[in-house]
């Protein structure tokens, strides 16, 4: 696979950059999250931003040419990023479950890796956020997710496109989905099959439903049903099974929101009974249609905080939800089991 091979071309890269952001390391007494907790708990009403920016948008990351830089293929010294919003939102989001719930990066590490997750975690404290992003581009990304070109001595990555292909799909097997299928009919070309699905994705429903439409839309998603089988000269019926987690529940879930109409929803569920578990939601991403920009909103503490890299202060409590803005994800976390 291109990212396999495009992620083994920059291991070198990626050992730099930890070893940048490790020899600029601050003296911290207190992790990022622990810093936006504390200012969400002594919150006046007369400052209801956090106190610096957090994972601005972009990112310049300038390299210290050395010896062996006279013999890189292209060379450049510096890495400009551009329209990382479609990264920015969810890495805020990562950051904050991981820090929240003690028990998650060791299950995260099972899918991320164990070094991706630490590096990640360290480099988010130590506030080297274009290296956080970077860090995402070349560990998790393939090259054919974004553009890159040389412009004199510097390299610019643009991230331009869509939040869920740039995030979502590069979670690896966290999120993935089994659904098995037999037809009825013995002479059916392909009569036992498996569906997976790495992500969830959720329709609105053709008519509205007695009860919460996205607990009914996840309901439709993971329970069995029987179709028309639509294999050629096939006049059977399929069956498919419950649909279930390859690999156990995993410890957050993204529900793509991306075909939902705003206005249709009268309100987002606190709770959601996915697969035989509970979910509680921790955040959402949101899209300026007109600025074609994506924004985070997530809970500290019973605080709800709106999250905008392009914003001078760019993480403020809210008083109420944003607006103008459409629903792009939600993201709900497992619940301790009782």
């Amino acid at each position: 696979m291109e990212s396999k091979s495009y992620s083994v071309k920059y291991t070198q890269d990626l050992k730099s950059l930890y070893a940048h952001a490790h020899g600029t390391q601050y003296e911290r007494t207190k992790t990022l999250f622990e810093e936006i907790r504390a200012s969400v708990n002594n919150n006046d009403n007369q400052d209801r931003s956090f106190w610096r920016p957090v994972l601005p948008w972009g990112g310049v990351y300038t390299i210290k040419a050395g010896r062996k830089a006279i013999s890189c293929t292209p060379l450049y010294v510096k890495i400009n990023l551009k329209n990382t919003c479609t990264i920015d939102g969810f890495l805020m989001l990562l950051y904050v479950i991981l820090r929240e719930n003690q028990t998650f990066p060791r299950e995260v590490s099972i899918y991320l890796g164990k070094e991706f997750v630490n590096h990640f975690l360290y480099l988010m404290d130590s506030y080297n956020y274009t290296t956080v992003k970077l860090l995402w581009i070349w560990d998790k990304m393939e090259k054919r997710q974004y553009r890159s070109e040389i412009h004199k001595a510097a390299l610019e990555i643009d991230l331009f496109g869509n939040e869920h292909e740039n995030f979502t799909k590069n979670l690896e097997n966290l999120m993935s989905t089994i659904q098995e299928s037999y037809c009825t009919s013995w002479n059916c070309p392909a009569r036992f099959q498996e569906f997976i699905q790495r992500t969830i994705n959720i329709n609105p429903p053709h008519e509205l439903p007695h009860r919460d439409l996205i607990q009914s839309a996840v309901d439709e998603f993971f329970c069995p049903k029987i179709v028309l089988c639509e294999e050629l000269g096939c006049d059977g019926l399929r069956e498919f099974s419950p649909r279930e987690f390859c690999h156990g529940a995993p410890p957050f879930v993204i529900l793509n929101m991306q075909l939902w109409k705003s206005e249709e929803l009268a309100y987002v569920p606190y709770h959601l009974a996915l697969s035989e578990h509970r979910y509680l939601l921790e955040g959402a991403t949101l899209f300026n249609k007109e600025e074609h920009h994506y924004s985070a909103a997530f809970q500290i503490d019973g605080y709800w905080m709106h999250y905008d890299g392009l914003r001078n202060d760019n993480l403020i409590l809210l008083n109420k939800p944003p607006e103008l803005l459409l629903l792009s994800s939600l993201v709900y976390i497992r619940a301790p089991e009782k």
